[in-house]
Formats: structure tokens, C-alpha cells, sequence
């Protein structure tokens, strides 16, 4: 098992190992994860995307809040995964798995209240074109959550290039508010967290 066959899976969750990565990614971002979410601080009559949802770490308290959770992963094996795990919230009318991604997403304008992503921002194609369909595919008053390891740690651990594009903060910030959003802010639950939230708001 070489690490670019684990960098490809980490961007692209596919098999018997894809579903090993989705639980090491679920216990590697927990943290990142209910931290996007406090930011978000979901209420049961939110509609709520996550984008990348790999793992599901995040499904599971959406789903048990009350309020409707939809996904969007590139994964057709998370995707499939997640659907068997939530089939009751899905025939109840709560819950929604949808292939695709973030610069184009498979939603129609304004359908979500709050949007969360958590370390996926590293496989975007462009930053633009994910923050403006996010910025459309939330209602007026909305606010997005996206959670990362900023560039300065990520060249650190020397992933693929052409897999992994790093990001620093102001990038991500400036193309926030490129998209139309307003306040984005960076925080962190502690000064020496290695890793942020950006929070950005849909007026």
C-alpha cells in the first residue's frame, strides 16, 4: 500500500478500503467536525448540506437534531453507504444522498438554511466556482461552516500535489467573499489549534 494509493483514497473513498478510510477520517476530523458544527449551531427546522460527508461523522447528530440533512459526496461508495445507514430518515422525508460535486452541485437555489465542509476543500477544482454554487444553493440569512488544515501544516506532511492543493486562510476568506459572502471569519477553539473554521454568512 504505497501513500498515493492512500492520498487517492482519502480524496475519493472507493471499496473495502475506502469504507477503512471513511472510519479513520471520521475519528481523525471529530473534533474539526463538532466544532464546524457548534459554529453552525444547527436547530431542528434548519435545513442542512454537508459537502463530502465521507465517513458520516457529522450525519448522525444532524439526523438526531430534527433537521432535514442532505450530502453531496463524490464518493459513490459513501454515497451508497450512507444511504443504507440512514434508509428510515430517508423514507421519513429527513434525509437526502446525492452523488456530485461542490462546483456543481446537484441542489436547487436556496434550498439549505446552513452548509458544512470539513476537509475537503484540498480536492476542489476551484474555490471560486465551490463558493459560488454554495452561496446559491443557500437561502437569504444562511451561513456555511468549512473546516481545514491550513497550508503551512498541510506542505508539512508532503502529500501529492496533484492530489492534494493546500490552502491558506486569506485564500479561502477572499474567495468567500468573491462568492457574495459576508463576515467570513477564521476561527479556532484554541490559539494552538493546527487547524481552522471558516464561518461566512448569506445575507
Amino acid at each position: 500500500m504505497t501513500p498515493r494509493f492512500v492520498a487517492r483514497q482519502l480524496s475519493h473513498p472507493r471499496g473495502r478500503f475506502g469504507c477503512v478510510i471513511g472510519w479513520l477520517m471520521n475519528r481523525h476530523n471529530a473534533n474539526m467536525n463538532a466544532f464546524a458544527l457548534r459554529q453552525l449551531d444547527p436547530k431542528h427546522e434548519d435545513r442542512i448540506l454537508e459537502i463530502g460527508f465521507g465517513g458520516g461523522v457529522t450525519l448522525k447528530p444532524l439526523i438526531e437534531n430534527g433537521a432535514f440533512v442532505a450530502g453531496v459526496d463524490r464518493s459513490h461508495d459513501m454515497v451508497e453507504r450512507a444511504k443504507k445507514t440512514w434508509r428510515k430518515a430517508i423514507t421519513d422525508g429527513r434525509a437526502e444522498f446525492r452523488e456530485g460535486s461542490v462546483e456543481a452541485l446537484p441542489f436547487e437555489t436556496a434550498s439549505f438554511t446552513k452548509v458544512c465542509t470539513v476537509n475537503t476543500i484540498y480536492f476542489w477544482q476551484s474555490l471560486d466556482a465551490g463558493f459560488t454554487q454554495i452561496h446559491r444553493t443557500l437561502s437569504a440569512g444562511g451561513r456555511v461552516a468549512v473546516g481545514f488544515l491550513p497550508k503551512d501544516r498541510m506542505d508539512r506532511m508532503g502529500l501529492p500535489a496533484d492530489i492534494f492543493t493546500s490552502r491558506m486562510p486569506g485564500e479561502v476568506v477572499q474567495s468567500m467573499a468573491e462568492a457574495g459572502f459576508q463576515n467570513p471569519r477564521v476561527l479556532r477553539p484554541a490559539p494552538a489549534t493546527p487547524w481552522n473554521v471558516i464561518v461566512a454568512d448569506k445575507v
